[in-house]
């Protein structure tokens, strides 16, 4: 081998154009991605901002039956932590958690433990995985209630009194015999209450929030029914869950996947399997490999330089000179006549070069078999010497 003072300019790096071709594509489904995100964010949380906050006068806030129980009397009062909801439970208070599924099961723990003896009421707004928590004896059913206006069909007084509401929602399986249970959809009830083992207190579990919004609130019996759920005692405490809640920290024995709702579980088995089911599409190896000619060709020199140029930006110089001596003697090897096998053993060809050159064999050993070069001017002279070498076997 010979080295050359100036080689051809291929590149085999790709230009920027061709990584703007290959990319645009994941590129432009990442913008598209990151709009609809923002566009959903900004959407859902214009329709729900202040969401069932008695100080809010939105659609989905509840201001206006906070101000109706202000007309009968009836304080209200917003409280974020679970000590503030503990302490505020007494026999002259209604304990109403707006969002119960948000408490962790100490949280539910400790709250049951303050309110079962209380002597007060506590409304449980659309709890699912937090009903059996915090209403011993009732569960969430996995169907929701496709009915949205129903009728109380229960001995309730205010039920009775307040007739259809909208209640359709989470329905609830109850195992409590003194439990009233109302607006049944499909023989499942959507309101429950249960009476307290000891003293006047009582939990309803209301299967919706729609009674409580502001834009629901004079349809129907919506009104009628809130009032007379809330307005029972002299105080309402509304809890309105915080993750900044120091006890919301202690999340008990839950792991990891019961903080996550299950629709994002079976959201990610479904991205799951269709990736498989792509990845399956993409590989097209359901038979035997098939040989197939190369559209172009390619020429000898182009691959030798593609390789080099690999080498040279990996420092791979103890490849590129072991590869380079391996072909010498394996060329070698056929010029002195030795078998193509004992190519690679120093104790096999070099007597055969001996015989066929005058010289220091320890000096063809090092060359042949010697260690990898440390640069690559120390690279390109062991390539020449190589030539050399050969040259010189190849001379008659």
């Amino acid at each position: 081998m010979t080295s050359q003072a100036t080689l051809p300019a291929t590149s085999v790096s790709p230009t920027a154009r061709q990584v703007w071709t290959r990319s645009r594509g994941l590129l432009l489904a990442a913008v598209l991605v990151l709009v609809a995100a923002v566009v959903i964010a900004v959407v859902r949380s214009s329709a729900h901002h202040g969401r069932l906050d008695p100080r809010s006068a939105d659609p989905y806030g509840s201001h206006a039956v906070a101000a109706l129980l202000a007309e009968r009397g009836v304080s209200t009062r917003v409280v974020t932590t679970l000590d503030a909801a503990r302490s505020a439970a007494g026999p002259d208070t209604t304990l109403l958690v707006a969002a119960p599924d948000l408490l962790t099961r100490h949280q539910q723990s400790g709250l049951q433990q303050a309110t079962q003896n209380s002597g007060g009421r506590t409304v449980l707004i659309a709890p699912e995985t937090s009903a059996g928590g915090l209403a011993p004896g009732v569960s969430a059913d996995p169907a929701p209630s496709f009915d949205w206006l129903l009728s109380p069909r229960c001995a309730l007084p205010a039920a009775r009194r307040a007739g259809t509401a909208h209640t359709g929602g989470v329905r609830y399986l109850t195992a409590g015999a003194h439990a009233d249970r109302c607006y049944p959809s499909d023989g499942l009830p959507t309101l429950v209450r249960l009476p307290a083992a000891s003293g006047s207190g009582d939990t309803v579990v209301l299967g919706a929030p729609d009674i409580l919004y502001n834009n629901h609130l004079d349809e129907q019996g919506n009104a009628s029914l809130a009032l007379q759920l809330l307005g029972s005692r002299s105080h309402l405490v509304w809890y309105l869950p915080s993750l900044s809640d120091t006890s919301a920290t202690d999340s008990g024995s839950r792991s990891f996947f019961d903080l996550l709702p299950s629709g994002w579980l079976w959201g990610t088995l479904q991205l799951f399997i269709a990736a498989a089911l792509a990845a399956l599409w993409r590989a097209r190896r359901l038979g035997p490999l098939v040989p197939e000619r190369l559209p172009v060709a390619i020429r000898a020199s182009e691959t030798v330089e593609g390789r080099a140029r690999l080498y040279r930006k990996s420092r791979a110089r103890d490849r590129a000179a072991a590869a380079l001596r391996s072909t010498t003697r394996t060329r070698l090897a056929a010029l002195v006549g030795i078998p193509l096998a004992q190519a690679h053993a120093p104790e096999a060809l070099l007597p055969a070069l001996s015989a066929h050159l005058h010289g220091d064999g320890q000096s063809r050993h090092s060359l042949l078999f010697g260690p990898p070069p440390g640069d690559d001017a120390a690279l390109i002279a062991l390539a020449d010497q190589l030539d050399a070498l050969e040259r010189e076997v190849r001379r008659p």
